[in-house]
């Protein structure tokens, strides 16, 4: 068969007419593998090309295999662990290492990191909230929160109260919180909920929603203990929101406001005590200060009369001492004249009454005469 000339072939012991699409003519006792044909005239085409090619296609295939098969090793047994994170390494089931953060090297299908659970939450719609459990290879290092949705706790006096707390906690030992509990987030929560109900428990009302320190204090010790065996340290425990009954707000609501009514009415009394007691005590202050006045009036008036006195009597000494001078030449008992003057002064006193009708003479009026003789005869000589 060469070119556009058709020949025979035979296939299974019958001839069959068959023209072929190679350029160069095919000689007698070539192979030819049939590529079409038409009415009764087949196609046909020298079989060693078809089978070059399938060579080439099978080692096309081959090498894509080999290609995609280091890809996939390459792709299991390199790790690349970010920073803050890490991953438990099993060898054939058994813990083997924990990953550092940075490149590392495992052995593909036999080392294979461990499953964890993780806690998500999520809003949802109408700003529901939803909590969403995954599964991870990777455990994260940092300091963790849970917000853990409100549950309700009773009381030590048998009050129902909504509480919404927040914990933080820290994973310090990666082997211990994959082998030492499953699902660790379930559980941390779990314990959080029980340890709750019981420090609540123990607790009144009125403690309860004063003592929030104590509580978050109590909380914390109570599980760190408890998880310290999981490998998790908790940094602390936050009570978010704290919500009592209805009746138990509008009861609280009308004892605060009784306790400000009372605390007013205290305030006012103290008020008008004090006002009370510094007004006595400004009475006795003016009071005082009134006769302390008086007393300092009566002491200057008293000194002054004194003075006064004083003076006086040390002007009728000067007189006595002049007169006694002036007298001494006549050779007079000053005494004498003294009692005289004194006694003149008197009974000019008497006689200035109101009506002048009346004179009162002493019964020693001859003493008086006496005396008044004397001064006459002092003054005669």
């Amino acid at each position: 068969i060469g070119g556009n000339t058709p020949g025979r072939v035979r296939i299974d012991g019958d001839n069959w007419q068959a023209v072929s699409t190679d350029a160069s003519p095919i000689d007698v006792g070539t192979k030819v593998r049939v590529t079409g044909y038409d009415s009764i005239i087949l196609t046909v085409e020298r079989e060693e090309e078809y089978f070059l090619i399938f060579i080439y296609m099978e080692s096309l295939i081959f090498l894509g295999l080999a290609i995609l098969i280091v890809v996939i090793l390459v792709m299991a047994g390199v790790k690349v662990v970010p920073q803050s994170e890490t991953r438990v390494i099993e060898r054939l089931g058994r813990f083997h290492s924990v990953l550092p953060p940075g490149l590392n090297i495992i052995w593909p299908f036999i080392d294979k990191p461990k499953t964890i659970y993780t806690r998500r939450v999520e809003t949802g719609l109408g700003g529901r909230t939803i909590v969403r459990m995954t599964a991870t290879s990777s455990i994260d290092l940092r300091e963790q929160v849970y917000d853990f949705p409100s549950q309700q706790v009773i009381t030590k006096d048998n009050v129902t109260t909504e509480i919404n707390a927040l914990l933080y906690f820290q994973v310090v030992d990666p082997k211990k919180s994959v082998y030492e509990i499953d699902n660790l987030p379930n559980a941390i929560e779990k314990l959080t909920q029980t340890s709750l109900r019981n420090v609540i428990g123990e607790l009144e009302l009125d403690e309860t929603l004063t003592s929030r320190d104590t509580i978050n204090s109590r909380l914390q010790a109570i599980l760190d203990e408890a998880t310290n065996k999981w490998g998790v340290k908790v940094n602390r425990v936050e009570l978010q929101d704290i919500t009592p009954p209805g009746s138990v707000r509008e009861a609280m609501e009308k004892q605060m406001q009784a306790e400000r009514n009372r605390r007013a009415e205290i305030l006012k009394a103290e008020g008008e005590k004090k006002s009370l007691i510094l007004r006595s005590e400004g009475e006795r202050e003016s009071r005082i200060n009134q006769a302390e006045a008086a007393k300092q009036s009566e002491i200057l008036k008293a000194e002054g009369e004194s003075r006064a006195k004083i003076l006086q009597a040390e002007g009728e000494a000067e007189a006595i001492r002049r007169v006694a001078d002036a007298i001494k030449e006549t050779k007079t008992d000053p005494a004498t004249y003294m009692l005289a003057v004194k006694y003149i002064e008197t009974l000019e006193k008497m006689v200035n009454g109101k009506d002048g009708k009346t004179v009162y003479i002493p019964y020693e009026a001859s003493g008086i005469l006496s005396s008044i003789g004397s001064i006459k005869d002092m003054f005669q000589k």
